[in-house]
């Protein structure tokens, strides 16, 4: 006679056996695809914030903007801009409002369209809102809605507006001309009136709502003895400005 059910040598039911064994295998099975399922639906939630949410990169970044593509990005920032070439080198959107400027120099006699082209390559890591030349022309790499990564302090840059300025002295120095300082007041006064800081103070350190970079980076120069010593200067002349409404 056969049985229904199988038992080994020590009586054990070797059927009951095999049927737990599958079932911990179904388990596990379900167990591993309900993990999989999750992770495909975390990975999505991501995607969607991402996509959908803040960190959405523009697709007119990379590359000099012209005509009507200019003229629409300059209406949203300042429109002291004569170049736009926008980079991805940034975080979309900022996360607190404007209320600071930070002033960097190139450390160099910099044309506006190669910062452009440093600051678009990403294995670079760096940016800023905007540059100015030693003749005083002004080009946009970030929007201001954008926080750049200018100076390697996370919090400062989320607050502040950061300008590169040219030198046209390389080394000693690093003097600045007159008319890539005079183009800094002005475009300060404009970025002040048009976020509602009311008034420039300039305290020698990181406490005031005008800073430059050294303050947040020890192991840099920038943005150099000339600008550093103009300090005081560019605070006073834009506070004046302000003042003149």
């Amino acid at each position: 006679m056969s049985s229904d059910r199988i038992k080994d040598q020590d009586g054990k039911d070797k059927t009951a056996t095999t049927n737990q064994a599958i079932k911990s295998s179904k388990a596990s099975q379900i167990a591993i695809w309900l993990l999989l399922g999750g992770a495909i639906v975390i990975a999505a939630l991501v995607f969607a914030s991402w996509f959908f949410g803040g960190e959405r990169i523009p697709d007119y970044v990379g590359y000099p903007l012209e005509g009507e593509q200019k003229e629409a990005v300059i209406e949203q920032n300042s429109p002291l801009t004569d170049y736009v070439y926008l980079t991805a080198n940034a975080d979309f959107p900022r996360s607190k409002p404007i209320s600071k400027i930070t002033i960097h120099h190139m450390a160099g006699n910099s044309g506006l369209r190669s910062v452009g082209d440093r600051f678009a390559r990403r294995d670079v890591q760096a940016s800023a809102n905007y540059g100015i030349d030693s003749e005083g022309n002004v080009a946009l790499f970030v929007e201001e809605a954008n926080r750049a990564w200018t100076s390697k302090n996370r919090d400062n840059d989320e607050e502040s507006i950061t300008i590169e300025v040219a030198n046209d002295e390389v080394g000693g120095n690093w003097h600045i001309s007159d008319e890539a300082f005079d183009k800094l007041v002005e475009l300060c006064v404009d970025i002040c009136e048009r976020n509602g800081i009311e008034e420039i103070n300039y305290t020698g350190d990181t406490t005031g709502n005008l800073t430059y970079h050294g303050m947040f980076d020890k192991s840099t120069a920038c943005p150099g003895p000339y600008m550093k010593s103009r300090m005081d200067d560019l605070a006073n002349a834009i506070n004046a400005e302000l003042k003149r409404g």
